[in-house]
Order: C-alpha cells, then sequence, then structure tokens
C-alpha cells in the first residue's frame, strides 16, 4: 500500500522539477565544501564584512536621525507675510492656500497683535499701526523659498520675511548628510567586492582542475559559477548578523538623544536600516564573486 502511495505521489511530481531539485542540492552542498575549504579565512573575511557593514549602518542610521532633526526644526520655520492695511486678510489667505507646499496659515489680525504689544510694553495712546499678519508654514525647508517667492507676486501683501539663513543651513546639513551617506555606500560596496574577489579567486585556485575537468565534461556555466555565487552572498549574510549587534546600541543611544530633544524617531527606522544593509551586503558579496569568476574563467 505504501509503495502504490509513493508511485502515486510521484506520477504528480515532474520529472524536471525533482531533477532541479537534486542539482540545488548538489550546488548546496558544493557551496558548504567551498567554504570549508577556505578555513580560518572565514573569520577574518566575516569580521572584516561585519565592520564595513557596522559603519555603513550607523552612518546611515545616523543620517536618518540628522534628517529628522533638520525636518523638525525646519517645520518650526515659518514665512511671515504682513497685509497691505486695505487688504482682506481671508481673502489673502485664501490666494495663499492655493499655493502649492503651503501646509498651513495662521491668522493674526492686527488689534490681536496691538492687544499682546500693549500687554508687555507700555505704549501711548495712538492708533494701532501694526498690519494684519499671516503666518505661513510649509510642508518641507526646502520649499521655502519658492513659496517666498510666490507670495511676494501677491498684490495685498506689504511686506514678507522668514529666516532664511536657519533654513540655508538646514539644506546644507541636509545635503551633507545625503552625500556622507552616498560616499559610505561607494566605500563599503568597493570594500565589499574587492574583500570577496580575493576570497573567491583563492578558491578558484584551489579547484582549477576540478573545474577544468567539468568544462571539459560539458557543465553548464552556472553550475559552475552557482556556489561561488552563494559563497560571496554567505559572506555579506553573516557580516550583516554579526554587524546587527553593535547597531543596536548605536539605535538606542540615538533614541536617547531624540528624546532628550523631544523630537521623534524617524518610524521604522531600525528596521530599514536592517533591511537595506541586508540587501546591500549579500548583493555586494554576490556580485563580487560574479566579477571574479568572470576575471578568473572563462565560463
Amino acid at each position: 500500500m505504501n509503495n502504490s502511495l509513493k508511485s502515486n505521489v510521484k506520477k504528480h511530481i515532474p520529472k524536471g522539477w525533482l531533477c532541479q531539485l537534486r542539482i540545488l542540492f548538489r550546488l548546496g552542498i558544493q557551496t558548504i565544501s567551498d567554504i570549508k575549504r577556505t578555513g580560518l579565512v572565514n573569520i577574518v573575511i566575516i569580521t572584516t564584512m561585519a565592520a564595513i557593514l557596522m559603519i555603513f549602518g550607523s552612518c546611515f542610521r545616523t543620517a536618518l536621525s540628522i534628517s529628522s532633526f533638520s525636518k523638525e526644526l525646519g517645520s518650526a520655520l515659518e514665512i511671515s507675510v504682513y497685509l497691505k492695511n486695505t487688504s482682506d486678510m481671508q481673502e489673502a489667505k485664501s490666494e495663499i492656500s492655493k499655493f502649492e507646499h503651503v501646509e498651513e496659515i495662521t491668522t493674526i489680525p492686527k488689534s490681536v497683535s496691538w492687544d499682546r504689544l500693549k500687554s508687555e510694553m507700555k505704549l501711548p495712546n495712538i492708533d494701532n499701526p501694526l498690519p494684519d499678519t499671516l503666518h505661513v508654514k510649509v510642508d518641507n525647508p526646502e520649499n521655502l523659498e519658492a513659496v517666498f517667492d510666490n507670495i511676494k507676486s501677491i498684490k495685498s501683501v506689504e511686506d514678507i520675511s522668514y529666516a532664511k539663513d536657519l533654513a540655508s543651513k538646514i539644506e546644507m546639513v541636509n545635503h551633507v548628510v545625503k552625500t556622507i551617506t552616498l560616499v559610505v555606500i561607494i566605500i563599503m560596496g568597493l570594500l565589499t567586492v574587492t574583500i570577496i574577489n580575493n576570497t573567491i579567486q583563492l578558491v578558484i585556485q584551489s579547484r582549477k582542475e576540478e573545474i577544468e575537468i567539468m568544462r571539459l565534461m560539458g557543465v553548464s556555466n552556472w553550475y559552475i559559477r552557482f556556489p561561488f555565487i552563494m559563497q560571496g552572498a554567505f559572506y555579506g549574510l553573516t557580516g550583516s548578523l554579526l554587524a546587527v549587534v553593535p547597531l543596536s546600541y548605536v539605535q538606542n543611544g540615538l533614541l536617547n538623544v531624540h528624546k532628550f530633544f523631544m523630537i521623534p524617531s524617524p518610524p521604522y527606522a531600525q528596521n530599514l536600516v536592517i533591511l537595506v544593509m541586508f540587501s546591500m551586503s549579500i548583493l555586494f558579496g554576490a556580485v563580487g564573486s560574479f566579477w571574479c569568476i568572470k576575471k578568473h574563467l572563462q565560463v
């Protein structure tokens, strides 16, 4: 009964699929064999990869926090719009709200401003000289200049101002952070590819005769390449796993900084950093192996 059941199951399983599974299993065994053959060098490679990835992860996570600080500070910047005496405040507000990137508009009638000023200072009994004021909040500090130029063109506006120097400094900080992050990614990629390249080259040299025999037997190129590519991806994966431990301390430190300044931490920042770190390390590891194979083997 058991034999008949097995035969029925086998009928419903394509032979090609079983063959592919057997090939993948053999390739997995070959990958493990190559890693064992590399010996203690594996430890050096993995720890070096972990150090590189830890630096990358720390820089990336810090960059996210700095961007969050800049955005929070930038959102506090407002454009102060002073209207002419003959202007209607609600009409001006409605016109400004149509502009792109305008997030919020706060109206301050001149009577309210005058009452506040009189409560803070002793003033003579004169007519109110203050204008109606609008405080315009923009969705992103980078868009302050564009919104400023649009509001300036309105006829009912007497004067307009905002902290231009502070806004430009915030924009510069964001630009510097993005540039540093990009440079770190490039350096990480080059170091990873170089390390993997040198390692795979050693493995190729140790298996040179075996590879030549496989080529003479007509073994397909991907069958020869696959274990090397998987070995490179393995180094990237294990390096990332080690890098997660020190990266958690960086995350806790940055969370404490956010709490101290009462600025919310970027949502899912740590998960994003880990996802990017794992993806890039595995990709760079596999690419480094592939380039090495293409360089040293005519397959």
